[in-house]
């Protein structure tokens, strides 16, 4: 069975989009207990006309919260980082994140802003670009680089960019891991210290298989909670015979040629399976 909160790993980061403060309560109250992590899409915090009662939900739910990157990139863009300091201070943000995916921000000094904010807050950093080109440009080693020099600064996680759509950063353009690049990354690195975005049921299946079920996931869509937490715990056809241990038993009688085997109800009382 799965870790209780709080957890180290098997973390679930649930991505708003904008939803409205209904919903965003209703998804809480519900699905609360599968949700470690909720970020507020990219710059959507600055026009969430009531991102103070959202904050306070979260709060009351111990989930924990923070801002897209992009929204770091468009206060640095602008030269007033002090001002998105105030407002993660001002809302409470229990972290915040640190990327370079649109902005020309060189990796070393992505990672000195890392190393400045981590002195305040736990940082999430972000390894990955949104532009498919940039993508290609980066290598498996650069990806490897960039992440380890990102945890060297302070950062508590890195995460691997896919965007909301699941095309980019560590997948491609069709939606598919970039093989290499995992298995680069997954030689060095210690998978507690990543999250992967897998907004996607194609992604989360093949990072569960590749890592396990607790590895920890990100921007996933609220209305995934809990599709996503019966793939970790084997609970539906894609990886149910990866996570589930099968009884030799049963197998053992499923592949003779009883007629209980062939209807698929072995061990059932006679009264249940002819219903």
């Amino acid at each position: 069975m799965r870790a209780t909160k709080p957890r180290k790993r098997g973390i679930t980061m649930v991505i708003d989009p904008g939803l409205s403060t209904g919903l965003f309560s209703d998804v809480v109250s519900s699905h609360g207990e599968y949700i470690d992590l909720i970020k507020f899409g990219w710059g959507t915090a600055l026009v969430t006309t009531d991102l103070a009662r959202k904050a306070q939900v979260l709060r009351e739910a111990d989930i924990g919260f923070y801002f897209g990157g992009t929204l770091f990139e468009h206060y640095l863009w602008t030269g007033r980082l002090s001002e998105f300091v105030a407002l993660v201070h001002e809302t409470g943000a229990t972290c915040v994140e640190v990327s370079n995916g649109t902005i020309p921000l060189p990796q070393h000094a992505k990672a000195g802003y890392v190393s400045l904010l981590a002195s305040e807050f736990p940082v999430l950093s972000e390894v990955g670009f949104k532009d498919p080109a940039r993508c290609a440009e980066l290598t498996p080693a650069g990806w490897v680089e960039a992440i380890c020099e990102d945890l060297a600064a302070g950062a508590s996680l890195v995460v691997t960019e896919t965007r909301e759509s699941g095309k980019a950063g560590i997948a491609r353009p069709d939606g598919r891991l970039r093989r290499e690049v995992m298995d680069a990354v997954l030689a060095e690195v210690d998978p507690v210290r990543l999250m992967f975005e897998a907004p996607t049921k194609e992604l989360q299946v093949e990072l569960i298989q590749s890592v396990g079920p607790d590895v920890n996931l990100g921007n996933i869509a609220s209305t995934d909670v809990l599709s996503l937490e019966t793939l970790r715990l084997g609970l539906r056809g894609d990886t149910l015979m990866d996570l589930t241990p099968a009884s030799g038993a049963a197998v053992e009688e499923w592949l003779g040629e009883s007629p209980s085997s062939a209807r698929g109800d072995v061990g059932l009382p006679v009264a249940v399976s002819a219903a």
